[in-house]
């Protein structure tokens, strides 16, 4: 599937083609703490599958549980987060964040993983009190 995106205020904009068979909501606690929130939903594409069209986004490298440094991709502007990825050189793998693509109503998570850091509330979603504008 082709999907589009770019951050809040449009510096960065990229385009990838990616399976939508591999979203996931993850809720390891460093997308908790990068996403402000108790999950984040990504996407993976692979290097020759994703093309950067406009903007430098700024690298902040972090290392993950595993000890692997990764490199989270925002843009300095308005702060969006729009990737992570493998440091170094060689094929990587970029983990696209949905909410910064035109199509993220139409990519359903398929997975949810690190699910040991998700709160003990979430699966409450389906019976809280829904309010269709604010």
């Amino acid at each position: 599937m082709h999907v589009d995106g770019s951050c809040h205020c449009g510096a960065i904009r990229y385009e990838a083609e990616i399976d939508p068979r591999r979203v996931g909501l993850c809720h390891c606690t460093d997308c908790q703490t990068f996403g402000s929130s108790a999950f984040r939903i990504a996407v993976l594409a692979d290097s020759d599958a994703f093309t950067l069209l406009s903007g430098t986004p700024t690298l902040y490298e972090k290392v993950a549980e595993s000890g692997s440094p990764r490199l989270m991709a925002f843009c300095s502007t308005c702060g969006t987060h729009v990737y992570g990825t493998t440091e170094g050189d060689g094929p990587k793998s970029y983990s696209l964040r949905v909410g910064t693509m035109a199509q993220a109503s139409e990519l359903r998570p398929v997975a949810r993983v690190w699910c040991r850091s998700a709160p003990e509330w979430m699966d409450e979603f389906a019976s809280l009190h829904q309010i269709e504008t604010q």
